[in-house]
C-alpha cells in the first residue's frame, strides 16, 4: 500500500496538468492507496478555493474516489458522514470536527452558522461556550 498527498488527488480530479494527471491515474490504477484524513481535508480546501469547485462537485469527486475498491481510509464511516453533512450545508472542516467529536457530549464554538447547521447531526451537540 502507498499513501498519496493532496496534490496527487487534485491532479487526478482536475486534470489540469496532463502529465501529472497520467501519473496520478497510474498510481490509482496500479496500487492500493491510503488517503490520510488530513489529505482529504486539504483537498476539499484546494478544490473549493483554488479551483472554485462547488460543494456538490467536491462531494461527488470524494464519493467516487473513496468508493474505489483499492482506496483505504482511516475511518471510511466517518468520511462518509462528513461528506453527508457537507452536502447538507455544514462547512467541510466543521463537519470533520463534528464527526471526530462524536464521543463527546458537546463541541463548543463561537460560530453561530456552525451551531445552526449542526443541529440534530450526530450525538455531539454543537453549542456556544
Amino acid at each position: 500500500m502507498i499513501a498519496v498527498d493532496t496534490n496527487v488527488i487534485v491532479r487526478l480530479v482536475t486534470r489540469d496538468h496532463e502529465a501529472q494527471f497520467k501519473k496520478a491515474y497510474a498510481v490509482f490504477k496500479k496500487h492500493d492507496v491510503f488517503i490520510p484524513d488530513t489529505v482529504i481535508l486539504e483537498t476539499e480546501w484546494v478544490l473549493r478555493y483554488a479551483y472554485k469547485f462547488k460543494p456538490a462537485d467536491i462531494s461527488t469527486a470524494f464519493g467516487k474516489l473513496c468508493g474505489l475498491a483499492n482506496v483505504r481510509l482511516s475511518n471510511p464511516n466517518t468520511i462518509a458522514r462528513i461528506i453527508e453533512w457537507y452536502q447538507q450545508g455544514v462547512d467541510f472542516a466543521d463537519a470533520f470536527h463534528l464527526a471526530g467529536s462524536q464521543s463527546c457530549r458537546q463541541l463548543l464554538t463561537f460560530d453561530a452558522r456552525f451551531i445552526k447547521r449542526a443541529k440534530h447531526l450526530g450525538e455531539c451537540e454543537v453549542s456556544r461556550p
